[in-house]
């Protein structure tokens, strides 16, 4: 390349013009170009320093051994990493647990999930603390008997995630519905204070049995609109959850009661068990009864003492802490 430019200058065209052809900056070419001769490439042989913040190979190992734990065998470094924390245990950020296991070629998708798409929300409710917004729905749970399902009922409440209600029936019934409404409002404790349950428009969330019961109970009800598939995300989220668990049995539920027992081990780890992304990892249970803020405030203490630790290895602040506040269903959409 130097030789071409050469030509190129004894040809009469200008130095900066012959560079610009061979797409290297002018200063590239005077630094490979030094005293007349050509200068040899020094950055395959130069020795760098190693980074101070580099982690120790005890570290990296100790990494690698607890992502292959059972309990962490599915999980990604997000979950991880906040379940050590209630610990009392840090050994690095989830960006260090990436490129470890990027390094030690075990970065994939560490579930049965795909990579979900984001779409935008529209209309309606803000939630402020529990027992205020609930959204409902159901879907379907498949059988060893080819076109036989069982029919799972799920309320959550959106502002702590929580399945406050849930069954698993052999129909879809407006009476059925009706009967577990009443049951999750007595074992929430609240009744004869606002309510809004969401839901889309299906048959037995317009019954008139069903109608009738919220109108008893003092609800409000809203719907999603019509031809609108993201109106209800919550729940839909949560089914895909359910739908993409380890557990899952693919061939399909031997009887109902085999998918109740497994509904309710389902519920029972999604309550008390799953670190929520959108509650900066604390349990729903733990953001219903509203111990999120105790323990994410240790997980403070302990994120800044790792840090008066070795100080070096923070480029900014330590991660949001920080109480998730508000919660809206379908917000409105700010104009352009």
């Amino acid at each position: 390349m130097v030789t071409l430019i050469h030509d190129a200058k004894r040809s009469g065209c200008r130095l900066e013009y012959a560079c610009n052809e061979v797409q290297i900056d002018l200063r590239t070419y005077r630094r490979w170009y030094q005293r007349g001769e050509i200068q040899t490439d020094k950055r395959p042989t130069c020795v760098r320093p190693v980074p101070a913040n580099k982690l120790s190979p005890q570290e990296r190992n100790a990494i690698i051994e607890v992502c292959n734990r059972p309990e962490y065998a599915s999980l990604p470094p997000t979950q991880i990493v906040p379940t050590l924390l209630d610990n009392g245990e840090y050994i690095a950020s989830e960006s260090s647990y990436y490129r470890v296991l990027k390094a030690e070629g075990q970065l994939h998708t560490r579930g049965r999930q795909r990579s979900r798409q984001r779409q935008a929300k529209p209309t309606s409710y803000t939630a402020t603390g529990p027992n205020q917004v609930y959204t409902w729905d159901i879907t379907y749970l498949p059988s060893r008997v080819r076109g036989q399902h069982y029919y799972l009922y799920v309320i959550e409440d959106i502002y702590s995630r929580k399945i406050v209600g849930y069954d698993v029936y052999e129909c879809e019934c407006g009476e059925l519905a009706s009967q577990l409404l009443q049951r999750t409002l007595m074992r929430e404790q609240c009744f004869n204070q606002p309510l809004v349950l969401h839901s889309d428009n299906g048959a037995p969330m317009k019954s008139l049995t069903f109608r009738a019961k919220m109108d008893e109970l003092g609800i409000t009800s809203s719907y999603s609109r019509p031809r609108v598939s993201d109106d209800n995300p919550y729940v839909e989220s949560l089914f895909r959850t359910v739908k993409y668990m380890p557990s899952w049995p693919t061939k399909g539920f031997k009887q109902l009661d085999a998918s109740r027992s497994w509904v309710e081990a389902f519920v029972r780890w999604y309550n008390t068990e799953h670190k929520h992304s959108k509650l900066n990892y604390v349990t729903p249970s733990e953001r219903h009864s509203g111990k999120d803020s105790e323990i994410l405030r240790r997980r403070s203490d302990v994120l800044s003492v790792a840090r008066e630790r070795h100080p070096e290895r923070w480029s900014s602040k330590i991660r949001n802490c920080e109480p998730v506040g508000e919660v809206h269903l379908n917000p409105e959409r700010k104009a352009a």
